[in-house]
């Protein structure tokens, strides 16, 4: 297990070298307008306090002349975009590792990886390449930000929440809580249905009891492990809680990415979200297609004092919950007056923005025991991302 952590923080590593090579090609634009810009939307302070364990300062450049540091300047909004999601994206790695210790490929076989192994028998593969694609995410947005002399996101000061008991698994501080979980499960009949967010549909949960009260998605101790021959409900419980808490942290990257490329200036940043937000919809095309395998079960867990249940939705469901569908269902689109179109959704104006991402984890209890300070930031640099808007492009 802890050398398949390892070869995925080798894999990371591997892509911030590869995006290093121009790093010295490109000078810091101007820092000034970008402060005011900052400090306008309540960011500044944040950013730019010494111990403010957000940002790293290492981010800096060389330039051969103004001409090229006029060229390959990221605008403001730009960089707010790409620090928002570089930070998206090392929260998404920090509770990826963590399903990776418990249920991916070189996890110990144990009650809870046979549950995983119930929604689908690669599950454990699918876990840790998430893992592996999430790392390589985040480091090659911090990456390109050092590229173009700007500062990177740096959270490693915030892991202070404790890790799963279970007696192989490294305790370390973490940034995200997987086992105090409200899941919103409504991802799962939206992408079923012929209704747009973007127009005011709503939605009802797959999973009623998994958005109320608080659940656990990995096993908090040995005894939650389970036998691998023989899992215990429980334990199956606590599986699939995680396989349809997968799909609600990629749904939510794939319409973020979508949404901010929407605002941002540069043609190489365009493509950037494009290509990333591109991996983010394979992720949660992956989840939704295995979460829905989940075997009817009831169960009651008496630390969080819950109750959840899960149906059989693999036969005799109405269209907006039957497991196969897995494909989005056409919708409306930009106008009701157009033909439907199937579509990710949402990635309309005030749905899911950034500060709506960040909000969504923290109702999802992703961010329970975490400090004022760090909700303070990330909340932060999600409004400077929406606060970013498209100038004249190169």
């Amino acid at each position: 297990m802890q050398s398949d952590i390892h070869h995925s923080g080798e894999k990371g590593a591997k892509a911030a070298n590869e995006s290093s090579p121009s790093a010295t090609s490109f000078q810091a634009p101007n820092n000034l307008a970008r402060r005011s810009f900052l400090r306008n939307i309540g960011i500044g302070a944040a950013l730019l306090a010494p111990g403010a364990a957000l940002l790293s300062s290492s981010a800096k450049a060389l330039a051969k002349d103004g001409n090229e540091k006029e060229k390959n300047a990221l605008t403001r909004g730009d960089v707010a975009i790409l620090q928002l999601l570089a930070a998206a994206e090392l929260i998404e790695t920090d509770l990826w590792k963590q399903y990776n210790e418990l249920g991916g490929v070189n996890a110990p076989d144990s009650g809870y990886k046979a549950g995983l192994v119930i929604l689908d028998g690669d599950q454990p593969q699918y876990i840790a390449d998430n893992t592996d694609d999430e790392i390589s995410h985040a480091a090659f947005l911090n990456a390109y930000l050092k590229s173009k002399g700007e500062q990177e996101v740096e959270l490693s000061h915030f892991a202070t929440l404790a890790p799963s008991q279970v007696s192989f698994v490294p305790q370390t501080g973490r940034l995200t809580n997987l086992k105090q979980l409200t899941v919103d499960t409504s991802w799962w009949t939206r992408y079923r249905s012929i209704r747009n967010p973007d127009f005011g549909a709503t939605f009802a949960n797959a999973v009623p009891s998994l958005h109320s009260g608080q659940h656990t998605a990995i096993p908090r101790n040995n005894d939650e492990l389970g036998d691998p021959n023989n899992p215990s409900d429980h334990v199956k419980a606590i599986a699939f809680t995680a396989g349809f808490h997968f799909g609600f942290i990629e749904q939510g990257g794939t319409s973020l990415y979508a949404t901010l490329a929407q605002k941002v200036t540069s043609l190489e940043v365009l493509r950037i979200l494009l290509s990333i937000g591109g991996s983010e919809i394979m992720h949660f095309q992956t989840w939704q297609d295995k979460a829905g395998n989940a075997t009817p079960l009831t169960d009651f867990d008496p630390i969080n004092n819950s109750t959840v249940t899960f149906k059989d939705l693999t036969t005799g469901q109405p269209e907006t919950l039957q497991a196969n569908l897995i494909m989005p269902e056409p919708c409306e689109f930009i106008s009701p007056n157009l033909p439907a179109c199937a579509i990710i959704r949402p990635t309309g104006p005030g749905q899911l923005d950034a500060t709506g991402a960040i909000n969504s984890f923290i109702a999802d209890g992703l961010f329970r025991g975490q400090s004022e300070a760090f909700l303070n930031l990330v909340n932060s640099l999600a409004r400077a991302a929406d606060a970013a808007q498209r100038e004249i492009g190169d």
